[in-house]
């Protein structure tokens, strides 16, 4: 059985960050909330994007002209996450929020995307 690295190198820098974020809050809140947004995924995933493509600039350029549009839905979790938790609410409740509006912004995003294509 052969290891498909570029499958598995997600999986194990993802395990990697959550580790390091439980041990960084314990030291330094600012420095794991650094950890916690650091850009990882994407330079992972343009990685898998040009490896597993031929026309490797069309296909990198669409990648992240779609990382750049996600990302707004992305801040807008963050933001009810953020006000809710200051609010009092519990961390499952703002999260569970959070993806909710995630969702809605993310459908929102695409409905305006496919609106100004027309």
């Amino acid at each position: 059985m052969r290891i498909e690295w570029p499958k598995v190198l997600p999986v194990i820098v993802s395990i990697g960050i959550i580790i390091s974020i439980a041990i960084l809050r314990q030291y330094s809140k600012a420095i794991a909330s650094i950890a916690a947004t650091m850009p990882i995924n994407i330079p992972l995933g343009l990685w898998i994007v040009a490896s597993g493509t031929e026309n490797n600039q069309q296909s990198l350029i669409e990648f992240t002209e779609a990382v750049f549009v996600n990302i707004f839905p992305t801040v807008i979790f963050i933001f009810v996450a953020w006000q809710m938790i200051r609010t009092g609410h519990g961390v499952l409740s703002a999260v569970v929020v959070g993806y909710g509006v995630w969702g809605l912004s993310l459908i929102g995003v695409y409905a305006l995307r496919a609106l100004l294509q027309r």
